[in-house]
């Protein structure tokens, strides 16, 4: 891989037709097309790679050795403005042989057109609006410290939640967005460990992914790929599993 010193420029991501190949949904689902006035790209060589400049964050999908290059071109081109990235498995150990990579995480990136079956316990999950924002939080941090999003994010659309017999918050999660282009995300979904076993993350999981199906065709949500257990769960919700990528750290030090 070589660097260049042209200044970036904005490209079409869908001139290759990637988003047609398994392994590219990121860019069918999460890109917009047309491309947003403010959107920088990159492609070329069976790989796209496209900038969310606000947080430094480039995305990538195609084949890794190109995914790298484009990566590298990027950091390139643009010093200090790409702090982290997300690509095809494999970008983060090739991006290594010329650039200081940190903090690799393994994800897979999920998605489905279809209405899941119809679960028992999702009749008992509610929407909860602005007023519960304070119990969302304090449930998050105390279940699931490492959540993507937090109640007041301005990515979400909306919070569902599952109570217990004393009105209890149990179970709750968030239907997001992705930046690019507002396609829908499941975020944040999370159980109190004390109930855990009994089918609520599922049934919070079924419901949110109906909602988005119903309104937008399809759900997309991240999995980390050592999760066994959400594995299985969106397996049998029917969430593809065809696009496994890696987040990293492009490190100054």
């Amino acid at each position: 891989m070589q660097a260049t010193t042209l200044p970036p420029r904005t490209t079409d991501l869908f001139t290759q037709g990637l988003e047609l190949q398994t392994g590219s949904a990121l860019l069918r689902f999460g890109a917009a097309r047309p491309r947003p006035a403010d959107r920088i790209g990159w492609s070329g060589d069976g790989a796209v790679a496209w900038l969310d400049e606000p947080r430094g964050h480039l995305w990538s999908v195609g084949e890794p050795a190109a995914a790298a290059a484009l990566t590298l071109r990027a950091a390139h081109q643009l010093p200090g403005t790409v702090g982290e990235f997300t690509g095809p498995r494999g970008t983060d150990e090739l991006l290594a042989r010329h650039l200081a990579v940190a903090d690799p995480v393994a994800w897979v990136f999920r998605w489905t057109l279809e209405e899941p079956p119809l679960h028992p316990a999702e009749e008992r999950v509610t929407e909860l609006d602005e007023a519960h924002h304070d119990e969302l939080l304090a449930f998050l941090h105390e279940h699931s410290p490492a959540h993507s999003t937090g109640p007041g994010s301005s990515d979400v659309s909306l919070w569902a939640g599952i109570r217990d017999t004393d009105g209890r918050l149990v179970a709750c999660g968030a239907m997001s967005s992705l930046r690019d282009n507002g396609a829908p995300l499941m975020a944040s979904v999370a159980t109190d460990a004390a109930v855990r076993g009994q089918g609520l993350g599922a049934a919070l999981t079924s419901w949110l992914t109906r909602y988005a199906v119903r309104r937008h065709g399809f759900c997309t949500l991240w999995q980390l790929a050592d999760n066994t257990p959400a594995d299985r769960l969106y397996t049998r919700l029917g969430y593809r599993n065809e696009d496994p990528c890696v987040a990293a750290r492009i490190s100054t030090h």
